[in-house]
């Protein structure tokens, strides 16, 4: 049976167990070396009807659920599979409750799916924006309830005690015909910009930006500088901002329409998750990206990233729970 290319075709495909762990035993090992994750060791001897190795070199047995987002969860890979594809591949997102729905799981269970899958999803590391030469756009907005629905006691404290309304901000940088990265600023002020704008976005770039008067001592001398003022136009001639107001509308219909209420130590996740289905639109040659190719480009991320539950809802910085991880939470600044 040939490898699914939509989302009928993935669920045929992967309700068969033996298919759906050879498909991920091949994303995991390319080369068809199968290596131990504890040890490294190559020596190892395959019991088939456990599907799962014994290593010779640390003498343990090790699945291909370990040292992945999967290790420790009692779902099988082919419900695993279609939350990896209905998350990549659905525009707007897909709720929990609908994932729990759909696979016939609790929505506690879907919700941790979903969180562990976010975090395969993060792209920090591997995005570099810019060059000399490149243009950039950068841009932020603001996410939260709107403050003409607040209570009038409650809007006049988040004015006064943090000067955003109590809503949480998200920075966003664009290369033209390129990739989107986005971060999670404390505030709008030239030191959480320019943070931001170098750990992005490299020298000789040309950043369009709008009137916001942090921006030029944000940007500095290492990058070329050009405004456009909103009260005036918003479009004037190449300086614009349009492409990060396009990302922008697409975050915020997946967090109202699907979404409802995202906690704000969370919220970095959801973005993420919008930025990897906006980079993953079209490929180098402008090419529509067609949803095996992003389901498969996700699923290829899963190795050396794990999210336990305690870590995830931050347990393990309680003194009243035992941590069940080994490392942090990632914070969103």
């Amino acid at each position: 049976m040939k490898a699914p290319e939509t989302l009928q075709q993935a669920i045929v495909y992967f309700s068969d167990p033996e298919r759906a762990f050879e498909y991920a035993k091949m994303l995991r090992w390319p080369d068809g070396k199968i290596s131990c994750p504890r040890c490294g060791s190559e020596k190892n001897s395959f019991i088939k009807t456990r599907r799962l190795w014994f290593c010779y070199g640390c003498q343990k047995q090790f699945t291909l659920k370990v040292g992945t987002i999967f290790e420790d969860s009692a779902l099988g890979l082919d419900k695993w599979m279609t939350a990896f594809w209905m998350l990549v591949n659905c525009k707007n997102g897909v709720s929990s409750h609908e994932l729990g729905r759909s696979l016939g799981i609790t929505q506690k269970s879907a919700w941790f799916m979903l969180q562990r899958i976010r975090l395969v999803l993060q792209n920090k590391s591997l995005v570099k924006l810019g060059g000399p030469g490149s243009e950039v756009e950068v841009d932020e907005t603001f996410i939260g309830g709107k403050a003409r629905f607040m209570h009038k006691s409650k809007r006049l404290k988040s004015k006064v005690r943090e000067n955003n309304w109590g809503k949480a901000i998200v920075m966003g940088m664009l290369e033209r015909d390129g990739m989107v990265s986005t971060r999670m600023i404390p505030d709008r002020s030239k030191n959480a910009l320019r943070d931001a704008i170098t750990d992005v976005i490299d020298q000789g770039s040309v950043i369009y930006a709008d009137e916001l008067t942090a921006y030029p001592f944000a940007i500095g001398d290492d990058y070329a500088h050009k405004v456009v003022n909103h009260l005036e136009k918003y479009v004037d001639g190449a300086v614009h901002v349009q492409g990060m107001e396009n990302f922008w509308s697409l975050l915020k219909r997946e967090l109202t329409g699907t979404y409802i209420s995202v906690e704000p130590f969370h919220l970095f996740r959801y973005v993420d998750e919008q930025a990897f289905r906006y980079n993953t639109r079209k490929d180098e040659s402008g090419n529509k990206i067609k949803d095996a190719a992003r389901f498969a480009e996700a699923l290829s991320r899963v190795l050396g990233k794990r999210l336990t539950y305690s870590e995830l809802t931050g347990k393990s910085d309680s003194p009243h729970h035992l941590a069940t991880g080994t490392g942090k939470t990632e914070v969103p600044f």
